[in-house]
């Protein structure tokens, strides 16, 4: 156990620089206007049984097209190519849209309170479709907030698995799950002095080989 803890420390030592250039990036959209945040969340919207790669590159082209702030049902699911569920996640989106628009324009920052972010990830996930505490931490990260929250995807739980964090990778993640397998990584992330926000994308760049978002 020592070994490999000793392991993720050394390749976390080679990364550093990198992760944490990533991570000014994502505090850089908080500052960008509203439009920039709201297309993370579509982003994260769009991320549940997808490649990341392909929900980011589907979202860029939706906003290139000037579809996503815009953009009917139809022409939502047209431009959700490599995301898996399209359909559905074509309706979160349109339903997120009307939910923080206001006055014809999108206000979604006023709905996160930066003093109080797991209050903000409640409403998230209470208040829109699609969204769970995955994805809503996941959006919190890439806009800048992600310092104490865990994006529990596969990748995440998989080394917490092989890290000895847990026994053994659960078969369903309710709420009470998620935030009690949080708390055992908030653990972890300490007893080796690597954040969590850096620890989550050093878990992904060794998983998949890149550092992304």
């Amino acid at each position: 156990m020592l070994e490999i803890t000793e392991d993720l420390i050394r390749e976390y030592k080679k990364k550093k620089f990198e992760i944490r250039k990533r991570l000014k990036d994502f505090e850089k959209k908080w500052k960008a206007p509203d439009e920039i945040v709201f297309s993370e969340l579509c982003f994260c919207i769009c991320t549940p049984q997808s490649k990341a790669l392909s929900c980011d590159k589907a979202v860029k082209n939706l906003k290139r097209k000037k579809i996503l702030f815009n953009g009917s049902l139809l022409e939502l699911k047209a431009g959700l190519k490599g995301v898996r569920f399209p359909n559905n996640k074509a309706r979160y989106i349109l339903e997120s849209r009307q939910l923080f628009k206001v006055d014809g324009k999108l206000k979604i920052k006023d709905k996160v309170s930066v003093h109080n972010i797991p209050a903000t990830r409640e409403w998230f996930v209470k208040n829109v479709k699609g969204i769970g505490f995955k994805e809503a931490s996941h959006f919190l990260r890439n806009i800048g907030f992600g310092k104490d929250l865990a994006i529990l995807d596969v990748h995440v739980i998989r080394n917490m698995e092989k890290y000895r964090v847990i026994d053994r990778i659960p078969k369903t993640i309710s709420k009470k799950v998620y935030l009690k397998l949080e708390k055992m990584l908030t653990r972890f992330s300490k007893s080796i002095k690597i954040p969590m926000d850096e620890l989550d994308l050093l878990f992904w760049s060794n998983e998949t080989g890149n550092i992304f978002k």
